[in-house]
């Protein structure tokens, strides 16, 4: 009793081959080729964004604030009434914050302020 058994093989998938292989390795050159473009216009931007603090003329900053001395009572409120009556108060304070760069509209008896020179010319008249 001799039987003869034929095994037929197994389907197989196709064997599908890509031209490029890349490795760990090759994955992170390509990726920092990639990244160094944005990397070196990154430095050159931080390096040559203090040129305009660091500059030598005295002039275009001379002259652009008057300083007052805040006193008891005071608010910026009244500050801003006082020495631009004819502006709204709240864009006066708005300027004031940002030039003394204050971490809120509070100020302390005693505290020098920068005010805008233009709110300082428009007291005057």
């Amino acid at each position: 009793m001799n039987s003869i058994t034929t095994i037929t093989p197994a389907p197989t998938r196709p064997v599908v081959r890509t031209r490029l292989r890349l490795t760990t390795r090759g994955r992170r050159v390509v990726a920092t080729l990639a990244a160094l473009p944005a990397v070196v216009a990154l430095g050159i931007g931080i390096l040559s964004s203090g040129g305009a603090l660091a500059s030598g003329d005295a002039g275009s900053a001379a002259g652009t604030f008057k300083t007052v001395t805040v006193h008891s009572g005071d608010s910026l409120w009244t500050i801003a009434q006082d020495v631009a009556p004819d502006s709204d108060p709240r864009d006066v304070i708005d300027d004031i914050v940002r030039l003394n760069a204050l971490p809120s509209s509070v100020v302390d008896a005693g505290q020098s302020l920068a005010i805008p020179t233009a709110y300082t010319a428009q007291a005057a008249e």
